[in-house]
């Protein structure tokens, strides 16, 4: 099953905050990207029925194997794509904006041989 863009931005959300404090909360999801508290709610739940997070029961939210190789691929190509679109002269600002759009739909061909220039060329 094919997870949709708004659970992998979600994924990514949570292994950010989860790399910054360690433990991660759905009001901390909800803050971090903006949404309301029944939308983080019904987003979480999703997740969990998927088999890609887990609930503790003092509320944390834990990635799991599944979870975490999803959130880490799409921060990866969040990370390069910004990175490598900087690098050719594109405002910070823009660059994030433009790698959060394409991070999600990028095949892994066109990803891979982005990646395979920056690296042969040492752009970033």
């Amino acid at each position: 099953m094919r997870i949709q863009e708004s659970g992998e931005m979600y994924l990514e959300t949570i292994l950010r905050l989860s790399q910054k404090s360690g433990h991660v909360r759905a009001i901390d999801v909800g803050e971090e990207m903006g949404y309301s508290k029944p939308s983080v709610s019904r987003a979480m739940s999703l997740l969990k029925q998927g088999g890609y997070i887990v609930i503790n029961k003092d509320g944390g939210i834990v990635l799991t194997d599944a979870g975490r190789t999803i959130a880490e691929k799409i921060y990866a190509r969040h990370t390069l794509l910004a990175n490598f679109l900087t690098s050719i002269g594109v405002d910070e600002e823009t660059a994030a904006e433009d790698a959060c759009k394409m991070e999600h739909s990028i095949s892994d061909t066109s990803f891979e041989a982005i990646k395979k220039l920056t690296e042969k060329n040492n752009i970033l």
